[in-house]
């Protein structure tokens, strides 16, 4: 498995070996010793996974009271993943990076505490799996708008084919929300 730096420090690209033949294909997406070789996290709290059609957005979510490292991938499908940095110290403050995470090249992304996380589907269905570091907390979550014009994320979908729920439709702009100090 290949681990690279983004752009936002402390956020890893893990690209696993895909091993492909006329059955099919294989690849491993958990090794617990090369995962702490690489210091991220080798003990999960939770398994999450979701299902969602083409133009669905969820997100910019992070929880701020509890809050959770995630490892994010697609099963199936593919997504524009989105992770914002949300820490007042962090010189890279509001800003954001931006990968296609699909099915087909199996990538991953490690998103530490500190970051808020959002995903566009692209394909017609997409499933995503997420590992969680900490339990989820419904009184300490909390949500920036996708569409902020402050973030500046080049989402490749016009504002109202966005398909997005109630709670996100009502995200704080970034420069309401309470973020990581």
């Amino acid at each position: 498995m290949e681990i690279e730096e983004t752009t936002l420090l402390g956020v890893l690209m893990l690209t696993p070996k895909i091993y492909r033949d006329e059955r099919g294909a294989f690849s491993e997406t958990f090794n617990s010793r090369r995962m702490a070789e690489a210091g991220l996290p080798t003990n999960w709290v939770q398994d999450n996974y979701s299902t969602s059609r083409k133009n669905v957005l969820r997100g910019i979510h992070y929880q701020i009271t509890q809050p959770q490292g995630k490892l994010v991938r697609v099963t199936h499908g593919a997504v524009l993943d989105v992770v914002v940095d949300l820490r007042r110290s962090s010189a890279k403050f509001g800003e954001h990076m931006a990968a296609e995470l699909s099915g087909e090249n199996g990538r991953m992304l490690w998103i530490p505490v500190g970051f808020g996380h959002a995903f566009l589907v692209l394909s017609e269905v997409a499933g995503f799996a997420y590992k969680i570091t900490d339990y989820y907390s419904p009184e300490s979550e909390r949500t920036i708008f996708w569409n902020d014009p402050e973030l500046g994320i080049a989402w490749p979908i016009a504002a109202g084919e966005a398909i997005v729920s109630g709670k996100d439709a009502k995200g704080k702009l970034l420069r309401d929300a309470e973020v990581f100090a």
